[in-house]
């Protein structure tokens, strides 16, 4: 695996043995907000313990136009659960096609501060909450990270084989047909097309005060290329944000595939081990 770092790590004092015993709790299809007549919803996991706990915020991939909070980030839930972690899986509102999904970035939005308001019911603690997205759900994650909305609210992101710059992705992408390329290039649609591609890209918002970012990418990705993380893992070091970049060696695109790989499941060792450097640490 490939590390690049910036900055001290923090340590924490801060351990699951000061929690008071309970059983684990589950909660599933909690409503977090209310679009006209859509429903978000959320599944809650909460460890053994009365808390405060520290809290991420996951959101599925699907490529935009689909995907469940349950299934596309099943193998995350056992790593988290054990390190004390309170997780929520959230649910947003799925695009018509892959260039509308502007939306639900305020939907991740609208979970951390319904999470941050309804903290105490939640036992967990407002001030020490990250965000976990993969694929789709990377990009969602990071560009609500960046959000005026929630600035100051986050102690990290960990995007996993997140496209960064969908402009590069639209124009390289082999799924789309080269003759549809051809066939806008220079157009006003394919313009307008491209700047709202280039306002959704977490690589044109990266500033030095920005969260503290963990992107983790597969080598062989043939869906998001590694570069992508590469690139805006360089980027935010650039300009002084605090970023580490984890190359899962030969892993191609979905966590699920790399299941049953010793060779590529230590990431989730060294994701909790971030999580903790960042949410444990009371400060």
């Amino acid at each position: 695996m490939l590390f690049l770092r910036s900055g001290a790590v923090l340590l924490s004092t801060f351990t699951a043995s000061a929690f008071s015993p309970a059983r684990p709790e589950s909660r599933h299809d909690v409503e977090y907000a209310r679009i006209g007549d859509t429903s978000l919803r959320m599944d809650v996991r909460t460890p053994a313990g009365a808390g405060p706990f520290p809290a991420v915020v996951i959101v599925h991939g699907g490529g935009w136009v689909t995907g469940d909070r349950k299934n596309n980030v099943g193998p995350l839930f056992p790593p988290l659960e054990a390190a004390g972690f309170a997780s929520f899986s959230i649910s947003y509102r799925l695009a018509g096609n892959m260039f509308m999904f502007g939306d639900a970035v305020e939907d991740v939005v609208q979970a951390v501060q319904h999470i941050r308001l309804n903290a105490a019911t939640y036992h967990v603690d407002p001030d020490r909450i990250a965000l976990i997205g993969e694929s789709a759900g990377g990009q969602l994650a990071s560009m609500a990270a960046l959000s005026p909305e929630i600035k100051g609210m986050l102690r990290g992101v960990v995007a996993i084989y997140s496209p960064s710059d969908l402009v590069t992705l639209a124009k390289t992408a082999r799924q789309i047909p080269e003759e549809l390329r051809r066939s806008m290039a220079g157009s006003p649609f394919a313009e307008m097309l491209l700047e709202g591609l280039r306002r959704l890209s977490p690589i044109q918002h990266v500033r030095a005060d920005m969260p503290p970012f963990l992107l983790i990418h597969g080598t062989a990705d043939a869906l998001v290329p590694f570069e992508q993380s590469k690139e805006m893992c360089s980027r935010m070091l650039s300009a002084g944000a605090l970023c580490e970049l984890i190359a899962v060696d030969g892993g191609g695109h979905g966590i699920r595939w790399w299941e049953g790989n010793e060779r590529m499941i230590g990431y989730k060792v060294e994701m909790v081990r971030w999580l903790k450097d960042r949410l444990l640490y009371k400060g």
